[in-house]
This record gives C-alpha cells, sequence and structure tokens, in this order.
C-alpha cells in the first residue's frame, strides 16, 4: 500500500511540477534531490556498506535496473507533460508478472493471472481516448 500511495502521489506531484519546465530537467532535479535524501537515509540507519562486499555480478544487476529507472522517469515525466496523470505507467505490474514467469520461472496461480488480466484490461481501459 506505501507503495501504491507514493507512486500515485509523485505521478500528480509530478503532472504539477512539469508544467512550468521541460520533462527531461524534471528528471535531472528528481535525481539531483534522490540523491542526499538516500544519503540521509543511509545514514538515519546505518545502511551504509562498503563496494569492496559487492560483488562484479551483484553490482551489475544493481546497476541495470537504476539504468532502467532513469530511463522509466524520462518516459514518465514526457508522459506526464503530454497527457494525463491517470494514463502514466498503467500496465507495469502485468509486464513484471509476464517477464517474471518467462524469464525467471516465477509461477503464478490461475486467479493470479485473473488478476494480471484484469489490470491489463483495466489499463487499456483507462488508457483509451
Amino acid at each position: 500500500m506505501g507503495s501504491a500511495g507514493f507512486a500515485a502521489l509523485t505521478a500528480i506531484v509530478a503532472k504539477l511540477g512539469v508544467a512550468g519546465v521541460g520533462s527531461d530537467f524534471a528528471t535531472i532535479l528528481r535525481a539531483l534531490v534522490m540523491l542526499p535524501v538516500l544519503a540521509l537515509f543511509l545514514s538515519l540507519t546505518h545502511g551504509w556498506q562498503l563496494l569492496s562486499g559487492v560483488s562484479p555480478r551483484t553490482g551489475l544487476f544493481l546497476v541495470l535496473p537504476r539504468l532502467a529507472t532513469g530511463a522509466f522517469w524520462l518516459c514518465c515525466f514526457r508522459a506526464l507533460k503530454l497527457g494525463d496523470g491517470a494514463r502514466v505507467d498503467k500496465l507495469s505490474v502485468v509486464l513484471v508478472a509476464l517477464i517474471g514467469a518467462l524469464a525467471l520461472g516465477e509461477r503464478l496461480a490461475a486467479i493470479n493471472w485473473q488478476g494480471v488480466a484484469l489490470i491489463a484490461l483495466g489499463a487499456s481501459l483507462v488508457g483509451g481516448r
């Protein structure tokens, strides 16, 4: 619920923010804010770790999603600049389920796949004109 709530809040506030600036500039501002906020969080929770303890494979799989996140935010802020907030990023749950099943061998029960299908249907209804 926290993730969904903050994602919704992010989209609404970002929609208001990109009204006055370019979407790509808004993305870099987001990144500049995130670094000190996360550093403060790590300091408060004593979560800092030495990079020497991170294997190359783990490092790769920590860097690749950050690249995907950057691309997501570029696309997301552009979509928010161009259209309604309710139409942005509605298929990610469907894609995670499909990729998880195909690439990672994750298994969902029939009822779960029915939920994924309903999310896809809902996304197409929300995204349609």
